[in-house]
């Protein structure tokens, strides 16, 4: 009979996350991943299978905890909500730089299909609850057409947050597309 584990799943994820974040999944090593989570090699196949199924399960962990979508479900929907989504989206703490779904889209070739099903099911939702804030502003454009323009804005608002640009700068830049948006 094997030892009992004295470890959280959550914990791990919590603790791993940070480092497929900074460095990428291809570049995380095993090594990193006990060192930061405290847990052995062995301890870590006991409850993952492998590499790829610690990095999925760190991305589904984030995209199931993040609080983003809420913003975007906030009444009355419209504008306000997308301006908010925008200025809170991109994180900037530490290591932690832009948007841990946004990064790992730069290695879907070598991601398993999983992450880039996560990746994908998340920003169909975002799109669609932005498309709902956008209608309810009644565009001239299709608020489906707008919306995917935000989510490529946003997507680049979370690489320059990798680049470490200024947070005063994106935030010009945020109003800046809104008051460009509220015009179509």
């Amino acid at each position: 009979m094997g030892r009992p584990k004295n470890f959280s799943r959550e914990e791990v994820l919590e603790k791993s996350m940070p480092v497929f974040w900074k460095y990428g999944f291809a570049d995380t090593t095993l090594q990193q991943l006990e060192r930061a989570t405290g847990v052995n090699k062995s301890g870590l196949y006991t409850e993952f299978r492998d590499k790829e199924d610690l990095f999925v399960a760190c991305l589904r962990h984030y995209l199931e905890t993040q609080g983003k979508r809420g913003l975007l479900t906030k009444e009355p929907l419209g504008w306000k909500n997308v301006e908010t989504f925008l200025k809170n989206g991109p994180l900037s703490k530490g290591d932690q730089q832009g948007c841990f779904s946004v990064n790992s889209m730069r290695e879907f070739a070598i991601l398993p299909n999983e992450a880039y099903g996560a990746v994908t099911e998340n920003r169909a939702l975002l799109e669609r609850l932005l498309t709902m804030n956008i209608e309810a502003e009644k565009p001239r454009m299709a608020p489906a057409a707008i919306a995917e323009m935000v989510l490529s804005f946003f997507s680049g608002l979370c690489i320059e947050r990798n680049l470490k640009s200024g947070k005063a700068l994106s935030t010009r830049k945020i109003e800046n597309f809104v008051a460009a948006l509220r015009n179509l």
